[in-house]
């Protein structure tokens, strides 16, 4: 089972709403996938997914059921097969704190929508309510990217 973690700065925005996207997308391809997501900060931890995130999410059909904030610990490093950075300063923060050798375990999340014109997932915390829709877009782009490359591996069944 490929296991991956998807991370920002709090986990209550997008890390979370990758987590609901990715899981969603994920069990209609069929996979069977660890999937879960944390924070590179642990100011939120045990707190539930941000209400505004939840909602954009849920009004496409995403469940956040479960979700609950932590921050990423050491043994994710060895625990996950891809560890998926948000963005520029979540990605910098998680290769500062990981052993060497699982620095290439660590990338951008949205190197798997290259068709995208942006290389970042840009928080939407203190934005308005359209920042919440823009993020899962994004998200769903990079989802169905990583999909289909997860589905082209040999191993894939």
């Amino acid at each position: 089972m490929t296991a991956i973690l998807f991370v920002c700065l709090g986990n209550i925005c997008r890390s979370p709403t990758a987590e609901a996207v990715f899981r969603k997308r994920a069990l209609n391809a069929d996979l069977d996938l660890r999937i879960e997501s944390a924070g590179t900060g642990g100011w939120h931890r045990g707190d539930p997914p941000d209400p505004r995130a939840r909602a954009a999410g849920e009004a496409r059909g995403y469940s956040f059921t479960g979700q609950e904030a932590r921050r990423v610990e050491h043994n994710d490093f060895s625990v996950f097969d891809l560890i998926l950075a948000m963005d520029t300063r979540n990605l910098r923060d998680l290769r500062a704190a990981c052993p060497p050798d699982s620095r290439d375990k660590i990338r951008l999340f949205l190197e798997y929508a290259p068709a995208l014109s942006v290389s970042e997932v840009p928080d939407p915390y203190y934005g308005g309510e359209d920042g919440f829709d823009h993020v899962l877009d994004l998200v769903e782009a990079a989802s169905d990217g990583l999909i289909n490359q997860i589905k082209a591996q040999p191993s894939s069944g």
